[in-house]
């Protein structure tokens, strides 16, 4: 089974454009660059990985795509452009002849639920299916509805959601996200990353049984043929090792049939980000 990682990060670390990253998160103070992430890719048996943006700039997207040159195991990069620009068509012709370049982010959790219906970044998301971009969404659950509002647009993009919608895992609050959850997943053209979930829990005594209820929900929702599986290295440091949320995913998928797990795991992530190199 060939497993692809759809979900880390690198960094040159900086305090000003890494402010998010507070004393409670020390253990990721530091720079984080392939050559950390190999050798721990190789240990778990990851095939590939798929590097997602951290800093809102054009340069760190460049600095990702010289990366995964750099690097055959990044299959992937989702970039940051800015979507409100007047100049945003010319932008994603200049991405669209980089090959790795899979798709872009914007940091949406950290804006109002109105920022992604705004007339300038709509005109954005309509012209990332002309160049074969997907969209990765960032959010936190009360962005939910804002977020089907957009879906709803765009039955065509390929639209991804970034670690759950980041439930209240910590909180055992669930109703409220899974009906959003389960209102996007009715869009045939959304998957959803089994990732980032243990920051979202109590980071020091979080078990398997806090985040099972989580995954079942949107495994329901969307189905094995949607699902993926990202680690969200190096942020998920700060509550476990790479190896132990990856054996919490196994688990959960360890009653599923093989071409499920294969699908998971490894094969939607190839569809969805279409990476025809593995």
């Amino acid at each position: 089974m060939t497993i692809i990682d759809t979900h880390q990060h690198y960094w040159r670390y900086d305090p000003v454009h890494y402010a998010w990253i507070n004393d409670e998160m020390a253990v990721i103070r530091r720079d984080f660059l392939p050559a950390d992430l190999q050798p721990v890719l190789t240990a778990n048996s990851i095939a590939a990985s798929i590097a997602v943006q951290a800093d809102q700039t054009e340069q760190e997207t460049d600095w990702l795509l010289q990366l995964a040159d750099e690097n055959p195991f990044i299959a992937g990069v989702v970039g940051w452009v800015d979507l409100r620009s007047p100049q945003v068509a010319e932008r994603l012709q200049h991405y669209a002849q980089f090959s790795k370049l899979k798709g872009f982010r914007h940091v949406l959790q950290g804006e109002e639920p109105s920022f992604m219906l705004q007339p300038s970044f709509v005109n954005g998301i309509a012209q990332l299916h002309a160049h074969g971009f997907a969209y990765d969404i960032l959010i936190f659950p009360q962005h939910l509805q804002a977020a089907l509002q957009l879906v709803q647009q765009f039955p065509e993009q390929r639209f991804v959601i970034d670690h759950l919608a980041k439930p209240y895992i910590k909180q055992g609050l669930i109703g409220e996200w899974a009906a959003g959850m389960k209102a996007l997943a009715a869009h045939t053209n959304v998957y959803c990353k089994i990732s980032g979930m243990v920051t979202e829990a109590d980071w020091r005594n979080w078990t398997a049984a806090d985040l099972f209820p989580y995954i079942d929900t949107v495994v329901q929702a969307f189905g094995t043929n949607r699902c993926m599986f990202g680690s969200d290295w190096p942020v998920c440091l700060v509550a476990a090792a790479y190896d132990k949320w990856l054996q919490t995913v196994q688990g959960f998928f360890a009653s599923f049939s093989s071409e499920e797990q294969a699908m998971v795991f490894g094969g939607n992530a190839k569809h969805f980000y279409q990476i025809d190199t593995l």
